[in-house]
């Protein structure tokens, strides 16, 4: 079968599944395995992908999403071309579980779907939840800032490992805080997951130095955090180091 990935979480998916020599093409932002994606053709970026050029590999199947603001222009075009395809669309931890169970039923392996997922299951225990868990904000961007809201897979990822999503209250996918304004939740952990940004580029003096935040306990005590943004962001495999390190910040805490 001939694939094509949209975008690195899908890319990271099919590698899991054991697949990757089905990959033709993936977008230019897929970048894991290193090993994998440096001898595929590059598409372009998620937003910007070319989809002619797509079409023109002859592809048997896509791998696209909705995970992005923007990504509709690219399914849209996608199955305006008849193109057999898989759009994911995850607000939860199960609906990766899903997606990846979707994905490898349309590369005909479900079995190793079901091996992936139950892997990553086991990998991500559920922490025993504390009446005073601490309250974590993850955080998608610095300015203005965009945390995970209830309608994540990062709100199930926190729970798992022991904490309380700072936005749970926020019944949608992401909530963004005006310029200066002091959030109305307390906030024992940040972690800086700020999207399209290494890691290395993640900047805790950003956050302190936030009009309005200096009261916040996060801040005031320290406890700022960085964990890449391709951990927690991309809703495959690589989660599970995402919880990892959000189970290890969360039980730093006195």
């Amino acid at each position: 079968m001939r694939v094509v990935s949209h975008t690195c979480s899908n890319t990271e998916i099919v590698c899991a599944l054991g697949a990757r020599d089905q990959l033709i093409a993936v977008d230019s932002d897929s970048d894991h395995p290193p090993e994998v994606v440096s001898e595929l053709v590059q598409l372009g970026r998620d937003l910007q992908l070319d989809v002619d050029a797509a079409m023109a590999l002859k592809p048997d199947l896509v791998l696209t999403s909705l995970t992005v603001p923007g990504h509709q222009r690219i399914v849209a075009e996608f199955a305006a071309r008849g193109v057999p395809h898989v759009v994911c669309n995850p607000q939860n931890l199960g609906d990766v579980f899903d997606d990846i169970h979707r994905i490898a039923a349309a590369l005909a392996i479900p079995e190793r779907g079901e091996r992936l997922v139950a892997e990553m299951q086991a990998a991500m225990p559920l922490q025993s939840q504390r009446d005073d868990a601490p309250r974590v904000l993850v955080e998608w961007w610095p300015k203005p800032v965009i945390g995970a809201a209830r309608r994540s897979w990062v709100h199930d990822l926190i729970e798992r490992a022991g904490g309380r999503n700072a936005l749970g209250a926020a019944d949608m996918q992401t909530h963004s805080y005006a310029a200066g304004e002091p959030p109305a939740e307390d906030i024992d952990l940040i972690a800086m997951s700020w999207c399209g940004v290494k890691v290395d580029k993640y900047r805790a003096d950003v956050v302190v130095r936030r009009d309005g935040w200096q009261d916040v306990p996060a801040v005031r005590d320290g406890r700022i955090v960085a964990i890449s943004e391709e951990f927690l962001g991309r809703p495959g495999p690589r989660l599970v180091e995402g919880y990892r390190q959000l189970r290890a910040a969360i039980e730093a805490i006195d």
